[in-house]
């Protein structure tokens, strides 16, 4: 089987260098295995993905001597895909709404509790609404998001997996997966069809992706991943979490912190080899 790997960036900034560690890995790795190297646009967030942002990823990319697979699969082009996987996981009775407001959540929620991103873990506001009150508030044109009942999510993955583990390959070591301290994670959200782990679990399936290498942010999230995969019944790629590019003060590099972008950093005059270094990959 030929080994296929993807570099699945959002368009909601500009790339920096901790994109580039990222897509370099993803390709060298590519190389390395004589595989495939996809390049895939997370747009499902349309509210704050912009198209200038799509082209200059595709400038950035390209300057940095990367070259993929066409077309290139943007998910805001594939609503509906999402909307038929949400609706197996609802099939299995695996997903309830929730009707609450952020400002609810965190007002309800233990602030001793929170999930691997730091959020507040979900308190279970509507787990147990009633089918007429959730006929009456979606009736009044409520909006909801829909929730992964974890603990049913749980039970069905052991009836599955048939009580073998939950786990995932990382670096060809096996890691025990622990979906459950994300709570009732979101599914599908309220201003869109799908929710990030949803569609990267299964655009990763539908394009065929083996290997997974992305920033050791995204390692809690794998667990919550396998569990969908298992759940969905989709095979699981191997998986490599690496270092993250930080700054002077050791904070991982940001889009919403304004930090210095791939194009800012061309613009002001570095070279293809400079940024190579800076993303922790020796040059000759």
């Amino acid at each position: 089987m030929t080994p296929v790997f993807r570099f699945a960036p959002s368009p909601n900034g500009e790339l920096h260098v901790g994109h580039a560690r990222s897509a370099l890995e993803c390709y060298l790795q590519s190389q390395a295995a004589s595989g495939r190297f996809l390049l895939r646009i997370e747009d499902i967030d349309t509210g704050r993905c912009r198209e200038p942002f799509v082209v200059g990823i595709f400038e950035d990319l390209a300057w940095l001597g990367l070259t993929w697979e066409q077309p290139v699969l943007r998910q805001s082009q594939h609503f509906p895909f999402y909307q038929a996987m949400a609706a197996k996981l609802e099939d299995q009775g695996l997903l309830y709404p929730c009707f609450a407001t952020r400002t609810e959540i965190e007002a309800a929620a233990n602030p001793a509790k929170v999930d691997p991103d730091g959020a507040p873990l979900y308190p279970g506001l509507h787990k147990h609404l009633s089918k007429i009150e959730i006929e009456d508030r979606k009736a009044a044109k409520q909006p909801f998001a829909m929730r992964l009942n974890m603990e049913r999510a749980l039970e069905a993955a052991r009836l599955k997996s048939k009580s073998a583990p939950l786990t995932w390959c990382e670096y060809n070591t096996e890691q025990i997966a622990q979906p459950e301290v994300w709570g009732d994670a979101v599914i599908i959200r309220k201003d869109t069809p799908a929710s990030y782990h949803l569609a990267v679990v299964a655009d990763d399936a539908r394009q065929g992706i083996t290997h997974v290498t992305r920033g050791y942010d995204l390692f809690h999230a794998t667990a919550l991943h396998r569990l969908l995969q298992v759940l969905l019944g989709l095979p699981g790629p191997h998986y490599a979490h690496h270092r993250l590019v930080t700054d002077g003060n050791g904070r991982k590099l940001s889009k919403s912190a304004a930090d210095t972008s791939l194009r800012a950093l061309r613009d002001a005059g570095a070279t293809v080899n400079d940024i190579w270094r800076m993303a922790g990959f020796p040059v000759e």
